[in-house]
C-alpha cells in the first residue's frame, strides 16, 4: 500500500504538520494515536481546545507531541522555554525529563535560561561568541574560570 499523508495537527497560521502512515486502517486508529501522544505530554484534557487559544506552554507541549509521534532518536530543541512563565518552564522541565526516561532518547538543548540548563543537562557546552569555550558536567561549569571570565568579565580567585 502507498504512503498516505494525513495531517495530525494544524496551526491557525497555516503551518501544517504531516505524518506519513503506511496501511492506515481508519480514522479511529489515527485518533487513538493522537490521544496517546496528547496523554504522554499531559494534554489529553485539552484535546478539543483549538491550538490558537492555548497558552505558550501548552502550545510547546502540543509541538512536543507532534515531534514524538515520529518516534525520534534525537530531539534538538532551541530555547524550548522561551517566553514561558516560571510554572510553565518547570512543567516543561518535568516533561522533558519524563520523555528522556520513558523513551531513552537524546535531547540536545540550546538554552539561555540557566535554571533549565542546570535542571536538565548531563553535559554542557558553553559558547562564547559562537565558539565552544568549555564542555563539562554541570557541577564543574558554574565555577569554571573561563566561563566566569567570558560571562562575568573576571575570574574568581579562591
Amino acid at each position: 500500500m502507498e504512503n498516505i499523508m494525513i495531517p495530525l495537527f494544524a496551526k491557525r497560521d497555516g503551518v501544517f504538520r504531516l505524518r506519513a502512515y503506511e496501511s492506515v486502517r481508519d480514522e479511529h486508529d489515527l485518533r487513538e494515536e493522537a490521544e496517546r501522544m496528547l496523554d504522554e505530554v499531559n494534554m489529553l484534557d485539552k484535546r478539543h481546545v483549538h491550538a490558537a487559544s492555548m497558552s505558550r506552554g501548552d502550545k510547546r507541549r502540543l509541538e512536543m507531541a507532534m515531534c514524538l509521534v515520529q518516534k525520534p532518536k534525537l530531539l534538538l530543541l532551541d530555547e524550548p522555554t522561551a517566553g514561558m512563565a516560571r510554572a510553565d518552564t518547570n512543567n516543561t522541565i518535568d516533561l522533558l525529563r519524563e520523555i528522556k526516561e520513558k523513551r531513552n532518547i537524546t535531547i540536545a538543548i540550546i538554552e539561555h535560561d540557566m535554571h533549565v540548563v542546570f535542571s536538565l543537562a548531563d553535559r554542557i557546552t558553553v559558547l562564547a561568541q559562537g565558539t565552544p569555550l568549555v564542555e563539562d558536567v554541570p557541577e564543574r561549569i558554574k565555577g569554571h574560570p573561563k566561563v566566569q571570565e567570558a560571562y562575568l568579565g573576571e575570574t574568581q580567585t579562591a
